[in-house]
């Protein structure tokens, strides 16, 4: 069982925290010959937090977690937050496959999408 978490920031506006849930819910619908199960999981000011998620996905039975970093940039989170949390969960769960995928802004393909996107209006 293959596991995906959408990682975001998490905001204190409820509005914000729910959208990152909602495309959550999108990826799942787009993705599930992919993973079994999509969820997001927040740095801080939103729950789950990014430690309980994984740890909740780990005692779920999965033997993969992939992480994506919904961020666009290489920031303090991404650079130093996020791999540090990633490595004392795999601490935890040695048994279990973390993956830290590369974060939004790094994406091959962002430039394109964007440039596309504001040929079109």
């Amino acid at each position: 069982m293959r596991v995906l978490l959408l990682l975001a920031h998490g905001s204190r506006r409820h509005g914000s925290n729910e959208e990152i849930r909602h495309l959550s819910q999108r990826l799942a619908e787009c993705l599930r010959d992919c993973y079994a199960h999509v969820a997001p999981a927040f740095l801080e000011l939103a729950e789950p937090s990014i430690p309980a998620a994984i740890d909740e996905a780990v005692n779920a039975g999965t033997a993969e977690v992939v992480l994506f970093p919904y961020f666009l940039s290489a920031g303090r989170h991404v650079c130093e937050d996020i791999p540090r949390l990633v490595g004392e969960a795999r601490q935890r769960h040695p048994h279990v496959r973390l993956e830290l995928r590369p974060y939004l802004g790094e994406l091959p393909g962002l430039i394109e999408l964007i440039v596309a996107s504001l040929r079109e209006r």
